[in-house]
């Protein structure tokens, strides 16, 4: 007798943040028994826990009652934009779907520190009438709904704050459902934060309906059971809601550092990875140019853009692991619009592979831009092991050589790999030197690296990706990281 096919969408999958910035009941932002099945199709905790560091801040109790969360069975309510990151002066087109058909409202926040709220409430949509769309169309497991109807048009005033936005959609029956966007502009700014939109797709299983969705991981079968990569998609669409309550796997990695950041007072710009691969940005105006989340899929151009900022004095930073290990193409959608559809062959198929590190006799293993690279997956969290502690990245954080943060090591993991050639540099340091047990029970090590590059930038890779977390998430927050942050931080933007 076949097995029950397991059903993501009972679980809610949802993502975490401060708190309950919108005042409306559960919501992605707050800690809960949610699950997900990872890339290998195992069902495991949204974000992994781990025993809170001394002195972290306390997690907030779940709340109940108050709107229900919309899934992709019924849809009661999901939506997308079709436009990328705008800025102030331009639109953000909605395409959203209600079922049954009946009157929905907008509520636009702003993520940031706001005494800790998490966000704060920029502007509310008029009652809006709703629809049914048309189902998505899908072609080779290639999931879009390109060809829905326009919901609603938001333009955005010129006296908005650049930066990341969240879009609350809500059923006059109480149904609720989310959309991500970006808010840019042109004016300089210390840092550039880029949002890892590219690889949020790559996740994405927009409609976990146990038929039709899938990801560059998964795929449904026939019968409602969950495929794994071999199976997925090649080729997946930006033209389509996310997957459970509408906001991507690891979003909240994003929104831990911006609300550190903006928190302390950095002067931050706002930008998309496909802002990065299209040539829309200029890296080279900022200080520094902050990733700070799960980044692992990237285009040659976005690779190209940002060695070149690189080798013109621009400092990077990348607060999480496994970042660029996937080379991808992005493309135009069946409607023309560019960089809508996003496509990695990974192994399958004739051609080059898709591993930057297996390109080229390895002449492009991200190695050569982090000064490290991934390593593997990390099954329980472990300890990160200061190395070096005299150096000034660990300046006035109390740590020593030998000390151990609890749980920093988690999720997945890089390490330096001495057979791979290093990036050209005037002086590297590892300053963290972390063992953990593999899937196999092998000890691995975990590393953190700082190098800096002829031009005078720092390049600055964290290997775990539980740095971000450590800066706010309740229950994570460990203030030797946040300290370890903000030197490197002013560093690159001169405030020391």
């Amino acid at each position: 007798m076949r097995s029950e096919p397991i059903r993501r969408w009972e679980s809610g999958a949802m993502a975490h943040a401060v708190s309950d910035p919108f005042g409306q009941g559960p919501l992605p932002w707050l800690r809960g028994a949610e699950h997900y099945f990872d890339d290998t199709g195992h069902v495991v905790p949204w974000y992994i826990d781990h025993a809170p560091a001394p002195g972290a801040a306390d997690i907030p109790a779940q709340r109940t009652g108050g709107p229900l969360t919309a899934d992709d069975v019924h849809c009661q309510i999901k939506g997308f934009t079709s436009t990328g990151a705008a800025a102030p002066g331009e639109a953000i087109d909605f395409h959203v779907t209600v079922d049954p058909p009946q009157q929905f409202s907008v509520d636009i926040y702003r993520i940031g520190h706001y005494g800790g709220d998490g966000a704060s409430k920029i502007t509310t949509s008029p009652r809006l009438s709703g629809i049914v769309q048309p189902a998505p169309l899908t072609a080779d497991r290639t999931v879009s709904c390109h060809h829905w109807w326009l919901s609603w048009r938001l333009q955005i005033p010129s006296y908005w704050s650049v930066g990341a936005y969240v879009a609350v959609l809500t059923t006059a029956d109480g149904y609720r459902s989310h959309v991500p966007f970006t808010v840019r502009d042109d004016h300089p700014a210390d840092l550039l934060l880029l949002l890892p939109d590219v690889t949020w797709q790559a996740y994405n299983l927009y409609p976990e309906d146990g038929r039709t969705g899938a990801s560059l991981y998964h795929a449904w079968d026939e019968e409602g059971s969950l495929l794994g990569e071999s199976e997925a998609a090649v080729t997946v669409s930006f033209d389509r809601p996310y997957a459970g309550a509408g906001l991507p796997l690891h979003v909240g990695h994003a929104y831990d550092f911006i609300r550190w950041a903006e928190r302390y007072g950095y002067d931050l710009a706002y930008a998309d990875a496909r802002d990065l691969h299209a040539g829309r940005i200029d890296p080279t105006r900022y200080r520094g140019l902050v990733f700070p989340g799960h980044d692992e899929y990237w285009s040659p151009s976005m690779r190209r853009t940002t060695e070149h900022a690189r080798e013109h004095g621009t400092s990077l930073v990348f607060l999480s692991a496994n970042t660029m290990y996937w080379q991808v193409e992005l493309s135009a959608s069946a409607s023309g619009v560019e960089d809508r559809l996003l496509t990695c062959r990974k192994r399958r198929g004739p051609g080059r592979p898709a591993l930057w590190r297996e390109r080229d006799g390895g002449k492009t293993a991200e190695q050569q831009l982090l000064g490290i690279q991934y390593a593997g997956r990390v099954p329980e969290p472990r300890p990160l092991v200061v190395r070096n502690a005299d150096h000034w990245l660990w300046e006035a954080t109390g740590a020593h050589d030998g000390d151990e943060i609890e749980g920093l090591v988690a999720g997945e993991a890089d390490r330096y790999f001495p057979r791979t050639a290093l990036p050209e540099h005037q002086g590297r340091i590892l300053l963290a030197h972390s063992p953990y047990e593999d899937t196999e029970g092998v000890v691995r090590h975990q590393e953190s690296s700082l190098y800096r590059a002829p031009s005078g930038a720092l390049v600055f890779a964290s290997g775990t990706f539980a740095w971000s977390p450590a800066l706010d998430r309740p229950g994570h927050v460990d203030t030797r990281i946040q300290r370890a942050t903000a030197n490197l931080l002013d560093r690159i933007c001169k405030r020391d």
